[in-house]
């Protein structure tokens, strides 16, 4: 079994779409191994989001980020990666396949509800960020 890391975004949490977006989450399969509310300090969001420090849309992602609480995940299954990223739909929701999280909970490209791992190596590195010390089963 694989595991990944995903964020339920201020905007969904704000809408109350946790519960519809976790219904979804599992209906794909995945099992929710760790999960927990945290509203970013301007800190984590800044670390967390580091590698887009130098793109234009980073001050932005950091506002919105640490606009509200989020809901952290770490979510397991075969092939969890691929299949988040599948379940939660391109990260544009006009694009995003129907049925997909982004296609039926987000806004827009900037408020997009959901993120998920891009990589096993990233999830790794993405669990570890927010759920250090504590043991994922």
């Amino acid at each position: 079994m694989e595991q990944t890391f995903a964020i339920i975004k201020p905007d969904a949490v704000a809408k109350n779409q946790i519960g519809d977006i976790l219904a979804v989450t599992e209906a794909a399969g995945f099992k929710i191994k760790a999960m927990q509310m945290t509203h970013m300090t301007r800190k984590m969001a800044e670390g967390f989001y580091g590698v887009h420090r130098e793109r234009p849309f980073f001050g932005e992602l950091v506002e919105f980020m640490t606009e509200g609480p989020c809901v952290l995940l770490c979510l397991e299954r075969e092939d969890a990666v691929a299949k988040w990223r599948e379940t939660m739909g391109a990260t544009n929701p006009a694009n995003a396949a129907e049925g997909t999280i982004r296609k039926r909970f987000a806004e827009s490209v900037g408020r997009n509800c959901a993120h998920g791992s891009d990589s096993k190596e990233n999830a790794a590195i993405e669990l570890a960020f927010f759920f250090a010390g504590n043991t994922l089963v």
